[in-house]
């Protein structure tokens, strides 16, 4: 069984607005990466929320995934993975590895988490000459992911791993420009 944990904590400071609750084709792009990870086969799915936590919680429905609290999102994304990664330590007993995803990304697909999670190796999305989240790491990992600290998330441990291509993973939306070229692409 592999989980996800998807990283909404932070306060969209550049956007001016709470990301989480951006609506591209219907849906929050919160609600669209609980749904992809879903269709991809992850259960559970933990949603890590920060700032504006009762906001985006009021307006999205995330059906059954599993909602923590990071008081210390102001960290960084480091934070929200530990407390993800702590969160499967407590409800999910078989968790053979887990899917690290980020809510503004609206790029993934269930197909391409599938692909991450195919060699049950550690495995990175490849975009704009770099290895990022979306990624799959095992269980063996975990313990190097309670370790991390600040804003750099995973990248650290996904430098040397396989690496699948995400087209179109170089959009996340940060900004308005952003935001414009995801409602063109994606709406």
């Amino acid at each position: 069984m592999t989980a996800a944990v998807v990283m909404a904590a932070g306060a969209s400071a550049r956007l001016g607005e709470p990301k989480q609750l951006v609506r591209l084709a219907g849906e929050t792009l919160l609600e669209q990466a609980v749904r992809t990870a879903r269709e991809a086969g992850c259960t559970p799915v933990v949603v890590v929320l920060g700032a504006e936590a009762d906001k985006i919680r009021a307006q999205c429905n995330l059906n059954d995934a599993v909602i923590v609290i990071n008081d210390e999102w102001s960290e960084g994304m480091a934070s929200s993975i530990r407390l993800g990664v702590r969160t499967l330590g407590s409800i999910a007993n078989e968790t053979d590895g887990v899917v690290l995803m980020a809510c503004d990304q609206p790029a993934v697909t269930a197909e391409h988490l599938r692909a991450l999670m195919k060699s049950g190796e550690a495995t990175a999305s490849a975009y704009a000459g770099r290895r990022g989240v979306p990624a799959y790491l095992p269980a063996s990992a975990f313990a190097d992911l309670m370790k991390l600290r600040g804003d750099a998330g995973a990248r650290t441990l996904l430098r040397n791993a396989t690496a699948v291509e995400l087209a179109g993973g170089e959009l996340d939306v940060d900004t308005a420009e952003d935001l414009a070229e995801a409602e063109r692409r994606f709406h």
